[in-house]
């Protein structure tokens, strides 16, 4: 299997180029393994379905397959640039959450992706519980209480307002949240920090993926709710460990995402790995 391996600030997936071969989970352990195999926090397989448009599936470390991905769709579309030789900038996007429309900047270093709607209501993201918006929630978390906010933009987030965030905090309750019994799918975490009305921090436990550096759907989603709570301006820069990255929130919480890719390295991976 040739792949080529980037980086989102400090967000790194693995574009395996077609054929597309179907993964066991154990497989996709393996090569996003950092002792075992290749290194990532994740896999992305496209196949295009017209011109300019492609299907891409995002599988997350655990094997586990993920709706959406922010960082891994800035990474997938600067792929298909390259791979277009650099003649095409724009590409549409399907996700399991839903399309997007991309844009890869001249020189490649910067994508702009269109992620969707962000929605707070509780059917959508889901959150168990009487149908509602997701705003300024009571959960109960290894003693402490937090108030959180819920979203998705294809794939569901629970936002912790917090005074002062940390990576101690996401590892330590990030792992309890994103199995709580109210996300029946499980959920990404954020704990958000803000500055003032256009910079906010995170930090980030990613469901199936533990700690992360960074996130682009994660952004989109603490960026709408510190618009949604009235913290925020709607032009908000996101403040990660790894970078970050610029979102523009609509009237509507349509989402446009700004950040930038970089490519690490390309290859072949060995079938003796599997071994």
């Amino acid at each position: 299997m040739r792949f080529v391996k980037y980086n989102a600030i400090g967000n790194d997936y693995i574009v395996l180029e077609p054929p597309a071969v179907e993964l066991t989970k154990q497989q996709i352990r393996k090569i996003c393994n950092r002792n075992f195999g290749i290194g990532a926090d994740g896999i992305l397989q496209g196949s295009e379905i017209a011109d300019g448009a492609f299907n891409l599936r995002i599988f997350n470390p655990d094997g586990s397959e993920a709706e959406k991905s922010g960082n891994g769709l800035r990474i997938f579309a600067r792929y298909l640039w390259e791979r277009s030789g650099k003649r095409q900038t724009r590409f549409s996007i399907i996700t399991a959450g839903g399309p997007v429309e991309a844009e890869v900047n001249d020189d490649g270093s910067s994508v702009a992706v269109d992620m969707g709607q962000v929605s707070f209501h509780s059917s959508k993201i889901p959150v168990a519980g009487p149908p509602r918006e997701v705003i300024n929630e009571k959960i109960e978390i290894e003693g402490q209480t937090l108030i959180y906010s819920a979203a998705t933009i294809g794939n569901p987030h629970c936002v912790i307002l917090h005074e002062s965030v940390s990576a101690d905090l996401a590892r330590r309750l990030g792992p309890f949240i994103e199995r709580d019994s109210r996300f029946p799918n499980r959920t990404n975490v954020q704990f958000m920090e803000v500055t003032d009305r256009h910079n906010i921090r995170i930090e980030i436990w990613e469901r199936g993926a533990g700690y992360t550096l960074a996130s682009g759907s994660s952004s989109c989603a603490a960026a709408a709710v510190a618009y949604r709570l009235g913290l925020c301006d709607s032009k908000i820069t996101v403040h990660m460990p790894g970078g970050n990255i610029d979102i523009a929130v609509g009237a509507d919480y349509s989402v446009r995402m700004t950040g930038p890719v970089t490519k690490v390295f390309e290859g072949t991976i060995s079938e003796e790995m599997f071994g």
